[in-house]
C-alpha cells in the first residue's frame, strides 16, 4: 500500500497545522517565523497536492472547509504529540550527563570526585559508563570521553585533563619487607606490570638494565588490578601517583623511590566540536579542569611531561 504522506511534505503540514490552530495565515507566519506569503504558498502547494481546497479564504480572515477540519483536527493532535514527544526527549537529555571513561580512571579519580560536581549542578544526573568500547560520542546517548591517548580522535574536540605517569607502589609491610634502600633493590621483589615499563623505569633511576629485575611475574589489562595485587601485600605495582594519591595520604601504598617516569600519553576531555557550548558539557569540562588544575600532583605531573591542564589536543588528520 502506498503510503499518502511520502507525496506531502511534512513542513508543509507543519504550516497548516499552525495556520489552521490560529485561523490566521499572519498569526501563523509570526509565530513559524515566516513571511505571510510564504505561508500562504505552503498552503496553496499543499491544497493543490491533496487537490481539494483546505480554506476559505476570506477579506479579513480565514476559515476552515470540512475537509480542512478533519485535517486540521489531526494534525493538531499529531504535532501536539510530537511536540510534546520532542519535549521529553530534549529535558530527559538536558537533564543527564552520559561519560564514557576507563574503569581505572572512573574508580580512582573521576568517581571519588563526582560528588562535587552534582552538588554544583543538582539539575544534573550523571551516567558512567566504561565500556571498553571507544564511542563516537552522540549516536549511543554518550555526551563526554575521558580518554588515554594522544589527544587526536578523528571527529572529536579535546583537552588535556592530566599526564600518564607512573611509579612503583606498594604496602609498607612490603617496602620495610624488601628492605628497600635503593632502585636496585627492586630485583628481590615480586613485580607487576608491563615489561617495558618496568624497563623504562629503572632506566630512569639509573639502574643499567644488566642490574635490572628479572620480568614481571603478573601483568593486567589495566592498572587497576594491578595496583589491586600491590595493595594485596601480592608485590611491588607501577601505578599512578596520581590516581593512587589517596591511599599514599591514608598509608595503604607507599613509594619507595620518588623516581616518576612520565609517558608521552595521557587523559584527555573529549567531545564533538558542535557540542562545546552545550549546557552541560560546558559546565562538566570546565568543572573537570578546574579540579585537575587544583591537585598538586596533576599539576606537578604535567609540568614532568610538559604539558599543561586544559591546552587543546591536535586537530585530527
Amino acid at each position: 500500500m502506498i503510503d499518502v504522506l511520502s507525496r506531502i511534505p511534512v513542513d508543509a503540514l507543519r504550516v497548516f497545522e499552525t495556520a489552521a490552530r490560529l485561523l490566521s495565515f499572519t498569526r501563523a507566519a509570526e509565530a513559524l517565523g515566516m513571511s505571510q506569503a510564504a505561508v500562504s504558498w505552503r498552503i496553496r502547494d499543499l491544497e493543490q497536492r491533496l487537490d481539494r481546497a483546505l480554506f476559505v479564504r476570506g477579506t479579513r480572515h480565514v476559515s476552515l472547509t470540512p475537509e480542512g477540519e478533519r485535517l486540521a483536527t489531526a494534525s493538531i493532535e499529531a504535532m501536539t504529540l510530537l511536540r510534546r514527544a520532542v519535549a521529553d526527549v530534549v529535558e530527559a537529555d538536558q537533564g543527564v550527563l552520559a561519560v564514557t571513561t576507563l574503569q581505572t580512571l572512573a574508580t580512582q579519580w573521576l568517581a571519588t570526585r563526582l560528588g562535587a560536581f552534582q552538588l554544583a549542578n543538582p539539575d544534573l544526573a550523571v551516567r558512567v559508563d566504561t565500556s571498553p568500547t571507544l564511542s563516537s560520542l552522540g549516536a549511543d546517548g554518550l555526551d563526554v570521553a575521558l580518554r588515554f591517548g594522544s589527544g587526536r580522535w578523528p571527529g572529536l574536540e579535546s583537552r588535556f585533563l592530566m599526564p600518564g605517569v607512573f611509579t612503583p607502589l606498594c604496602t609498607p609491610a612490603m617496602r620495610d619487607r624488601l628492605d628497600l634502600k635503593t632502585p636496585a633493590d627492586l630485583k628481590r621483589a615480586h613485580l607487576v606490570g608491563e615489561p617495558d615499563e618496568w624497563a623504562a623505569w629503572f632506566a630512569a633511576a639509573g639502574v643499567a638494565p644488566a642490574d635490572a629485575a628479572p620480568p614481571p611475574r603478573l601483568t593486567a589489562d589495566n592498572q587497576a588490578m594491578e595496583v589491586a595485587a600491590a595493595l594485596g601485600d601480592q608485590g611491588v605495582a607501577l601505578g599512578s601517583p596520581i590516581l593512587y594519591g589517596r591511599e599514599i595520604k591514608r598509608g595503604l601504598l607507599v613509594r619507595p623511590f620518588e623516581q616518576t617516569v612520565a609517558l608521552a600519553e595521557g587523559y584527555w576531555l573529549c567531545y564533538p566540536p558542535a557540542r562545546r557550548l552545550t549546557s552541560k558539557i560546558a559546565r562538566f569540562r570546565d568543572w573537570a579542569l578546574d579540579t585537575a588544575r587544583a591537585d598538586p600532583a596533576v599539576v606537578e605531573s604535567a609540568r614532568l611531561a610538559g604539558r599543561e591542564v586544559g591546552e587543546a589536543g591536535a586537530p585530527s588528520a
